[in-house]
């Protein structure tokens, strides 16, 4: 266990850095079982429990309270199983999500979902929250590639959901738990699906002349019937930002879009030959085709290093929002708005193949106010995209961050509902305690259960 003040600095937030709280102590086991005996302990003296997995998670979902042990699974990162006939991999939570595809490269297998984090986020978090990537738009995310779970409640139980199968008899716990924020179960092992890699892949980069026209050819590929791996979106700060950073070669433009496809290279032409044609409706100012993996690489090194480019330029906040796609235009051009009306600039990189919006709000944490204006800003957005019929998150979860939102999204009847799954799963409500719901409902109820 660890409680000395200056170790547990290191477990007071996540990568959502604005909100700090020092725990009363941290515990690392190595097993299920130590999972089990923690937790068992935990229940029995009432102390609450944030689970936590590399800590990259950007809604606050790892953030402890002051009265709460922090349980990481980090230590527990082995590959118990790998089945490429039946294409599965069982490995435990702590494992990052990059090293999941390693495992299995030699095979000429990977595992899918792939986050901007994949090299440092856990599988337990990449659950809990439902993690997507750039991939998703294929492939999908964590809940389409999870095949089983190992998960300990909160009083120590053990419970296996899922296999290694395509679907399970009985009710779908799997899809209850993944994407429940650690407020159900600590998810120790996993078993996930795993892919044959393709013959081959290329993506094309295009520059438009406004983010209104790049979010609108997103709209017409998707609509054409094209199925691209990824299309990715990035508008002119984050470009000038990961240009002066990874300096991938990309062009001088307001936005542009990577748009990936796969196969043989008979499918490829014919893909990327859709895509350009439609592309060319909405006046591109640039168009590079890669030619090479070499040429790949570049295409991509910008994005990939997007985030680590944007901090170079201050501090931010990531949101993440998704909306239609057909929706791109209209809500592209209201974060403008919104940008100028709090005086705060906002740059915009994300999945725009399934709508999936990562706007970067940047502001200055040395400067008085900034962060509420900065926060402000990120409500109002989050509340454009809910008018536009899409929702508060699509991969980062709500955590601390949108939790007083919820009610924007969803009725007291709805939140009710979700409360009543909490109730069965954790009936003292000591699980990852202050997330999700907003306080004035859950604070009355948690009180309630655990006087129960």
């Amino acid at each position: 266990m660890i409680d000395a003040p200056e170790a547990l600095k290191v477990y007071e937030c996540d990568a959502l850095t604005a909100r700090r709280c020092p725990p009363l102590a941290a515990v690392l086991p190595r097993s299920t079982a130590e999972v089990a005996a923690a937790l068992k302990l935990c229940h029995a003296e009432g102390v609450p429990v944030v689970p936590r997995g590399s800590g990259t998670s950007l809604a606050g979902g790892a953030t402890p309270t002051g009265d709460a042990v922090i349980l990481g699974v980090a230590r527990m990162n082995r590959v118990l199983e790998v089945n490429t006939a039946d294409r599965y991999i069982r490995v435990e939570a702590g494992r990052t999500n990059l090293s999941v595809s390693a495992a299995v490269e030699a095979e000429g297998f990977f595992y899918a979902p792939d986050p901007s984090s994949q090299l440092a986020c856990a599988i337990a978090g990449n659950i809990a929250m439902n993690s997507g990537g750039a991939h998703c738009l294929k492939y999908g995310v964590t809940t389409n590639n999870l095949l089983g779970v190992t998960m300990v409640l909160m009083d120590g139980t053990i419970v296996e959901l899922g296999g290694p199968w395509s679907d399970g008899p009985g009710l779908d716990l799997l899809g209850v738990v993944c994407g429940s924020e650690g407020q159900l179960g600590v998810v120790t092992e996993a078993t996930l699906r795993i892919l044959p890699k393709s013959e081959g892949a290329r993506p094309v980069l295009i520059g438009f002349a406004s983010n209104e026209a790049a979010g609108a050819c997103v709209a017409d590929i998707i609509r054409a019937g094209v199925l691209p791996v990824a299309i990715e979106f990035m508008d002119r700060p984050c470009i000038t930002a990961c240009e002066s950073f990874a300096k991938a070669g990309y062009p001088d433009c307001e936005a542009l879009l990577i748009v990936e496809v796969e196969g043989s290279a008979a499918e490829i032409a014919q893909q990327l030959g859709l895509i350009l044609q439609v592309a060319r409706r909405h006046d591109p100012v640039a168009v590079r085709e890669s030619g090479s993996e070499d040429e790949s690489a570049r295409i991509w090194k910008g994005r990939k290093a997007a985030f680590g480019a944007m901090g170079q330029l201050g501090d931010y906040i990531c949101l993440d929002g998704t909306i239609p796609v057909s929706a791109l235009p209209q809500v592209l051009g209201r974060i403008g708005a919104l940008s100028r009306d709090y005086g705060l600039d906002v740059a915009n990189v994300f999945h725009a193949g399934d709508g999936n919006m990562h706007p970067l709000i940047l502001y200055d944490a040395n400067r008085p106010g900034d962060l509420e204006r900065a926060e402000a800003l990120g409500a109002a957005i989050l509340r454009a995209c809910v008018e536009a019929g899409g929702c508060l998150t699509g991969e980062h979860g709500v955590g601390i961050e949108k939790r007083d939102l919820m009610t924007v999204q969803f009725a007291p009847e709805d939140l009710e509902a979700q409360m009543r799954v909490k109730d069965v799963f954790d009936p003292a409500w000591l699980l990852n305690p202050a997330k999700v719901f907003p306080l004035a409902v859950s604070a009355p109820r948690r009180k309630r259960q655990a006087a129960a």
